[in-house]
C-alpha cells in the first residue's frame, strides 16, 4: 500500500510538472509569434513615406532583436536618405549582429544627431565595447567629450581607470566630461554597494543604588 501511495504521488507530481512545462512552453511560443507578428509589422513600416514612422519602426525591431528581417534592414539602411532614420536602422543592425556598425553610431555622435546616438550606446551590453574608441588617434573634437557622458552613464569601476587618463587633458571640454562621467560612475557605484557593518549599539543597565 505504501509503494502505491508513493507512485500515486509520484505520477500526480509528474503530471503537475508536465501540466507547468506545457504552460511554459505555450507561452514561449505565444510570444515568439506575437514577437513574430510584430516584427513583420514593423517591417512594412520601414517603407512608410514619414521619416519619424520609419525611425520608429527600426527602433523597435532593434528592441526585439528581429533576425528574420535582418536582410530587409539592411537593404533600407543602404537606401536611407534620412539620416536619423539611417542611424536607427544602423542601431537595429547593431543589435542583430552586425557589429561593424557601432563604429558609424559612434561617429554620429560628432553630428546633430548626437543624442540620438547617445542613447542607442547607453544601451549597449558592455561599456568595454566603447574603450577602443578612447584610444583612437585623430578623434573629431566633439566625440570625445561625448563618449565620454556615455561612458559616465554606462560605466562600472572599470571604466574608472579607462577615462582616469582624460582627467587632465589640455582641452577642458575633454577634462570637464572625464570628472563629471567619473563622479557619475562613482555616485552609481556608492549606492549599490551595501551599508557598511557597525557594531550594535548597546544600553547600559542603570547603576543599583
Amino acid at each position: 500500500m505504501k509503494t502505491k501511495g508513493w507512485v500515486s504521488y509520484f505520477l500526480i507530481g509528474l503530471l503537475l510538472f508536465s501540466s507547468a512545462f506545457a504552460a511554459r512552453a505555450r507561452s514561449t511560443w505565444q510570444d515568439d509569434a506575437a514577437d513574430q507578428n510584430a516584427s513583420g509589422r514593423y517591417a512594412k513600416e520601414l517603407a512608410s513615406l514619414d521619416p519619424a514612422t520609419r525611425q520608429a519602426a527600426a527602433e523597435a525591431l532593434a528592441r526585439l532583436v528581429a533576425l528574420e528581417q535582418k536582410k530587409l534592414v539592411e537593404g533600407y539602411a543602404l537606401q536611407e536618405k534620412d539620416k536619423r532614420v539611417r542611424l536607427a536602422l544602423n542601431w537595429a543592425l547593431y543589435r542583430m549582429g552586425k557589429s561593424l556598425v557601432l563604429i558609424q553610431i559612434v561617429r554620429d555622435l560628432d553630428s546633430s544627431r548626437h543624442e540620438q546616438a547617445a542613447g542607442y550606446l547607453t544601451q549597449l551590453e558592455s561599456p568595454a565595447l566603447l574603450y577602443p574608441f578612447l584610444q583612437q588617434e585623430n578623434v573629431p573634437p566633439k566625440v570625445l567629450p561625448r563618449l565620454l557622458d556615455v561612458l559616465g552613464r554606462l560605466g562600472n569601476a572599470e571604466t574608472l581607470d579607462q577615462i582616469k587618463p582624460f582627467n587632465d587633458s589640455f582641452d577642458p571640454k575633454i577634462s570637464d566630461a572625464a570628472r563629471t562621467s567619473t563622479r557619475m560612475i562613482q555616485h552609481r557605484l556608492d549606492e549599490t554597494q551595501p551599508p557598511a557593518k557597525t557594531r550594535p549599539r548597546t544600553i547600559g543597565t542603570p547603576d543599583q543604588p
